[in-house]
C-alpha cells in the first residue's frame, strides 16, 4: 500500500470520528499548552531577575549591620532585661554594694576565697555587658568606608547609604505621603549605575555641608510634580524640611540596592542623618570588586578590616552576583518543576490515545482482516494505526500551542511576566508527537498482528 493511500485511509477514519478525536486529544492539548506556558513563565522569571539586578554591578558587595536591640534593656546604655546595674545590683536581683549573694553560709566556693571569686565573676560579667553595649552601638560610617577603600585591594568604587520611609509633601500632592528616602554619598550613582536625566546627582560638597538638596526618581517626579521638567529646581518637604530638587533620574524600571530608583528620593547622607533619620539609622556600605572572580577574596579582606575595628561584631555581607545567581536558579527550578507537571499531563493524554486506539482496533477488526486479505502487509496496518495516533497528537499539539498563545495576554494582565519562545513551541510539538508514537505503538502492533481469517470471522 502506497503512503498516500495510508494517509487517505487515516484521514477518512479521523474525519468519521471527529468527536472521539477531539476528546482523545484533550490531554495532548492541555499538555502542549502547559509546556509552552511553563517555559514562557520560566523565561519571564529569568527576565524579571535580569531586570531587577541590571543596575547592580556583578562585583557589588553590600555590608550591613543589624542591631540586636531585642537583647538589651529599654535604656540606651544597654544591659540585660530587667534594668541596668545600679550600685552593682543586676536587675534588682542582687543586694546593694556590688557583691554576689552568699551561698552555703556566706561564701561562694568556701572560705576566704569567696569574696575574690565573687569579684572576679562580677568583673567578667561587667566585661560581657560592656562588649554587648559596644556591639549594640555600632553604626557604619564614612570612616569605615575610608578604611575599606584604603586596606581592601581591588575595589573600583565604594559608597555608603541608608534608607527609610519618610513623609513627603509638595508639588501637586494634596496630602503628605510616605516614600522611600535614601541618604547617599556621591559615589552611589556609580555603584548602582544610576543615570541622571536632568540636573546633577548628590555631590561630595552636598554631603560635607549637609545641603538640603535631593534627586528624585522619574516616576516620583511625575507623581509629585506632573513631569520631570516641572520637578527640577522645585521644592519638596521631607519630614517638614524643605529640599530643593537638584536632579531627576532617567527611568530605570528596576531595583538597585534593595530599592526602586524610579520611586525613591535621594538626599545627602549627612542631611538624612541631620533632618530625616536622626541617630537611629543603620547604613549599608556597598563596594565594587574590580574582578568578579575575586569577590570571595574581597569579602574575606573586608571581614578582616571590619574585625580590626569591631572585634565582637558580626556583619551581614552579600554580593550581587551570588544573589542574582540564586534568584535565577530559583526561577529555573520552578520552571523545571512545572515542566515535570506538564509531562505528567502528556502521559495522561497518551494513555487516553492508547485506550481509544484499543477500542478502535476492536471495532475495526473486520476492516483489518479485509485489508490483509487484499494484500496489505503487517507493516501497512502498523503504519496506519501509528499515523492515526500521530495525527491525533499533532492536532492536540497545534491546538494546545494556539491556546497557550491566547492565554499569555491574560497571564500578563495578572502581573506575571511571560516571554514566548520558539523553544517552547518546539518542545511542546515534539512531546506531542512522541506521546502519539509511544502510546500508539502497542495498539498498532496488536492490530497488525491479527490473523486475517480470525479478523474476518470476528463479529
Amino acid at each position: 500500500m502506497r503512503f498516500s493511500e495510508l494517509i487517505h485511509l487515516v484521514w477518512v477514519n479521523i474525519m468519521g470520528n471527529k468527536t472521539r478525536v477531539l476528546l482523545t486529544s484533550l490531554g495532548i492539548i492541555v499538555g502542549a499548552a502547559t509546556i509552552v506556558m511553563v517555559l514562557a513563565i520560566g523565561k519571564g522569571g529569568e527576565a524579571d531577575v535580569a531586570e531587577q539586578y541590571k543596575t547592580l554591578n556583578a562585583g557589588a558587595i553590600d555590608i550591613s549591620y543589624e542591631r540586636a536591640s531585642d537583647m538589651t534593656g529599654g535604656d540606651s546604655g544597654g544591659g540585660m532585661p530587667g534594668g541596668a546595674m545600679p550600685g552593682g545590683a543586676m536587675g534588682g536581683g542582687m543586694p546593694g554594694g556590688g557583691t554576689m549573694p552568699d551561698f552555703a553560709g556566706g561564701s561562694f566556693g568556701g572560705g576566704s576565697s569567696g569574696t575574690s571569686n565573687s569579684s572576679a565573676l562580677q568583673s567578667m560579667m561587667q566585661d560581657v555587658m560592656n562588649q554587648m553595649r559596644n556591639t549594640e552601638n555600632i553604626t557604619l560610617s564614612e570612616s569605615d568606608l575610608e578604611d575599606l577603600e584604603l586596606f581592601v585591594p581591588g575595589l573600583s568604587a565604594a559608597s555608603i547609604s541608608a534608607t527609610t520611609e519618610g513623609s513627603v509633601s509638595g508639588g501637586i500632592l494634596d496630602d503628605a505621603a510616605d516614600y522611600t528616602v535614601a541618604g547617599v554619598t556621591a559615589d552611589y550613582a556609580t555603584v548602582s549605575n544610576l543615570q541622571v536625566g536632568l540636573g546633577d546627582f548628590i555631590t561630595d560638597e552636598d554631603n560635607e555641608n549637609a545641603n538640603k538638596v535631593c534627586v528624585i526618581g522619574y516616576s516620583l517626579a511625575q507623581e509629585i510634580f506632573g513631569s520631570a521638567i516641572d520637578a527640577y529646581d522645585s521644592t519638596i518637604y521631607i519630614e517638614d524640611t524643605p529640599f530643593v530638587v537638584n536632579g531627576v533620574l532617567m527611568e530605570m524600571g528596576s531595583v538597585a540596592s534593595g530599592i526602586s530608583p524610579d520611586d525613591s528620593i535621594f538626599i545627602p547622607l549627612s542631611a538624612s542623618e541631620k533632618y530625616v533619620m536622626g541617630n537611629d539609622y543603620s547604613p549599608t556600605i556597598t563596594v565594587i570588586a574590580d574582578d568578579v572572580s575575586n569577590v570571595d577574596a574581597t569579602i574575606t579582606n573586608i571581614q578582616a578590616v571590619l574585625a580590626e575595628s569591631y572585634p565582637n561584631a558580626s556583619f551581614t555581607i552579600t554580593d550581587a552576583g551570588a544573589e542574582r545567581e540564586a534568584a535565577t536558579e530559583s526561577a529555573g527550578t520552578l520552571a523545571f518543576l512545572l515542566l515535570a507537571v506538564a509531562s505528567i499531563v502528556f502521559v495522561v493524554g497518551g494513555i487516553g490515545i492508547m485506550n481509544v486506539l484499543f477500542v478502535s482496533v476492536k471495532e475495526r477488526t473486520q476492516e483489518i482482516g479485509i485489508l490483509k486479505a487484499i494484500g496489505s502487509s503487517k507493516r501497512d496496518i502498523l503504519m496506519e494505526f501509528l499515523l492515526e495516533a500521530n495525527m491525533i497528537s499533532l492536532f492536540g499539539g497545534i491546538v494546545g500551542i494556539i491556546v497557550s498563545n491566547l492565554l499569555m495576554p491574560i497571564i500578563e494582565a495578572m502581573g506575571q511576566t511571560v516571554v514566548a519562545s520558539m523553544e517552547g513551541v518546539l518542545i511542546a510539538f515534539l512531546f506531542a508527537m512522541a506521546t502519539g508514537t509511544l502510546f500508539g505503538f502497542y495498539p498498532a502492533w496488536k492490530a497488525a498482528s491479527l490473523v486475517p481469517i480470525d479478523a474476518l470471522n470476528e463479529q
